[in-house]
């Protein structure tokens, strides 16, 4: 059989639901073993106790420091990578379906570039990291507009010329970015702004996994609710104006939400690149090309890859691996794999 037909072939052999499950059961497996992972030793029955002393009162016989090692440090990070590849993943499934191109990632609007100039002029100016957090939040809205509004500026609408602005702003926003990075401080700034652009979870903290969760979340339901219009749209304005779509409408709620997606999570944990490509073809080898099904999925597998990368990050050696550095050597390979299944279909 033509290995075009292989993606159906699986989902006949594993339901939409039966991946749900599956997804699920390995998300709350690899939850346990990143809270127990780390060099603080930590034992399953000593977590759940801890756990509980929030809810019903239970007698100490732990240290101090494994709840401070818990609440301050691990269940900030495990939640922030769960969150954080969701949003990815779910960004890139979106805007591969809106713009019917498999090769486009979460930052292909400039977003990344522009946030990561952000945070390199705060790191500059020696603010805090809240403040860098903040800067890059703007910088990715910024070049989110920028790209936005050359298609008005030169009234054409069309998805092609979107694209083409798209990357044309990400190369200006990375020539200006090699600028700073020239002219920073060798000693100081640049070894910051290197590392923060390498990505890492090491410095969140509760308050702003709090402040970043609740949007996500919503933009997450948000895209999910329109995933159905977001099958029909992949049809082309045409197709979707004789089907009774608003396409300018969806097509707009569908970039604002992914958008959103994106920059919030760049803000907190810096680049990090594959999710956003690499876990949407994953998806698809799962349960197909139906966005209601695929974007959930996407979701669920790309907070578990993302979950197992910052474990392996701050576990592997005594000195942590920054993610990006851990997506590349993962995601790279396993692209190539997808893209030798999907061979047949990409010629």
């Amino acid at each position: 059989m033509p290995e075009a037909t292989r993606p159906n072939e699986i989902r006949k052999k594993m339901p939409y639901v039966a991946v749900l499950i599956i997804l699920s059961c390995m998300l709350i497996l690899l939850f346990t073993i990143s809270i127990v992972s780390g060099r603080f030793d930590l034992s399953i029955s000593e977590v759940v106790r801890i756990l509980l002393s929030r809810i019903i009162p239970l007698t100490h016989t732990w240290e101090a420091i494994a709840e401070t090692v818990i609440f301050q440090i691990r269940l900030p990070r495990i939640f922030a990578a769960m969150i954080i590849g969701a949003s990815l993943a779910t960004a890139g499934a979106t805007y591969q379906g809106l713009f019917r191109n498999p090769m486009i990632s979460p930052d292909f609007l400039g977003v990344t570039s522009g946030a990561s100039i952000g945070a390199a002029l705060a790191i500059i100016m020696e603010l805090p990291f809240s403040m860098v957090q903040i800067f890059a939040f703007v910088g990715g809205i910024a070049a989110t507009f920028i790209t936005l509004s050359i298609p008005k500026m030169l009234r054409n609408h069309s998805t092609i010329m979107l694209v083409l602005s798209g990357i044309v702003v990400t190369g200006l926003f990375r020539s200006v970015m090699s600028v700073i990075r020239y002219l920073a401080d060798p000693q100081t700034a640049l070894a910051s702004i290197v590392f923060w652009q390498m990505g890492s979870l090491s410095s969140v903290s509760p308050d702003e996994v709090m402040t970043v969760s609740l949007p996500l979340l919503v933009c997450l339901i948000i895209v999910i609710r329109i995933a159905w219009w977001i099958n029909i749209m992949s049809l082309g304005e045409e197709q979707s104006t004789l089907l009774g779509i608003s396409f300018k409408k969806y097509r707009r709620i569908g970039i604002v939400c992914s958008t959103l997606l994106t920059v919030l999570s760049v803000c907190i944990a810096g680049e990090i690149g594959w999710v956003g490509l690499a876990i949407p073809h994953l998806s698809r080898m799962l349960v197909g090309v139906d966005n209601k099904k695929l974007i959930p999925v996407c979701a669920l597998a790309g907070a578990i890859f993302l979950l197992i990368v910052d474990t392996l990050a701050r576990t592997l050696t005594t000195a942590e691996i920054p993610l990006g550095v851990l997506t590349g050597f993962v995601g790279a390979p396993f692209f190539v794999f997808l893209l030798y299944r999907q061979k047949t279909r990409l010629q």
